[in-house]
């Protein structure tokens, strides 16, 4: 008996299931609530800079008769008067000019001299250089507060305790072994093919530095950059201890301001908005470069 039935024809894929009308609305009220969840947590997150920033528009007497929170049912409160007076506070402007010879020295010669021996420990050749290496890794453990004392009798034997240079060297010391581990992981990813071409067409060390590892380096050195200014911006303790007393950096001359006078907060509030809103401009000003860095070293 012979089968009537036609050619057999190749199965067609079956059609996707769809979602469900129940699943496709759970979907979009769980993405709902976390984005509503990520912007409850972004308010509670800003709101101690909202209520400085709102505090330092507010006069003495303001301040002192209610919250800053008041200011969205009464706006008439808001003037300026305390940066007026700020900016005639030669405490606070001096300190700001001393924050400015610590930060910038201090930034500068960790991102140079990191740069420099991140790229000797990725592509140079010299003896012990794996031991160099893991000495300087071992040098991260190392707690600030550990040396302190050791490196206060040092600075006070070679006549450069309570100086600004004392600052920028105690910064720079223990600035560069992050900045050398971070560079030389990040230059030793790069490929060797590019590095070889280069010294066939009789590039030397020099040369491949500065013209090819520091431009494919850009991301990360401008990452670190961020972070060591930052970090000695914002320093207080190796400030307190190792900086000039009559030209101190503005956390110094903020935490004066409180011993010496008091709650008042006219003075500390605008110091303190001033002094942060220097490090988020060079954040968001390295921003791109920021984010390139730290997605460059996930990849790799």
């Amino acid at each position: 008996m012979t089968s009537r039935t036609g050619p057999a024809t190749p199965d067609s894929p079956s059609p996707a299931p769809r979602a469900s009308w129940a699943g496709r609305v759970v979907s979009r009220l769980a993405g709902g609530a976390t984005q509503l969840f990520l912007v409850v947590v972004a308010l509670f997150w800003l709101m101690p800079t909202v209520g400085l920033l709102l505090s330092s528009l507010r006069s003495p007497s303001d301040i002192s008769g209610s919250g800053w929170w008041t200011v969205f049912t009464a706006p008439a409160q808001l003037t300026v008067d305390n940066y007026a007076a700020i900016l005639r506070n030669d405490t606070i402007t001096d300190s700001l000019l001393s924050t400015v010879l610590i930060t910038v020295p201090a930034t500068l010669l960790v991102v140079v001299i990191g740069s420099l021996a991140g790229y000797a420990f990725a592509w140079m050749e010299f003896p012990g250089r794996d031991w160099w290496f893991l000495a300087v890794v071992a040098l991260l453990v190392v707690p600030v507060q550990v040396a302190l004392v050791p490196v206060s009798k040092l600075f006070g034997e070679i006549g450069v305790f309570e100086t600004t240079l004392g600052v920028v060297l105690f910064h720079t010391a223990f600035g560069l072994p992050f900045a050398i581990f971070l560079l030389r992981n990040f230059f030793a990813e790069i490929p060797r093919e590019l590095l070889e071409a280069a010294r066939l067409d009789g590039a030397g060390e020099i040369r491949l530095f500065t013209r090819v590892v520091l431009p494919l380096g850009g991301p990360a050195i401008a990452s670190l950059g961020i972070f060591q200014f930052l970090w000695v911006w914002n320093d207080m303790l190796v400030a307190l201890i190792f900086a000039d007393s009559d030209a101190p950096p503005i956390t110094v001359a903020l935490q004066q301001q409180v011993r010496q006078f008091g709650n008042n907060i006219d003075v500390l509030a605008p110091g303190a908005f001033v002094s942060m809103v220097v490090p988020l401009a060079v954040f968001f000003a390295f921003q791109r470069q920021f984010v390139s860095g730290v997605m460059a070293g996930a990849v790799k």
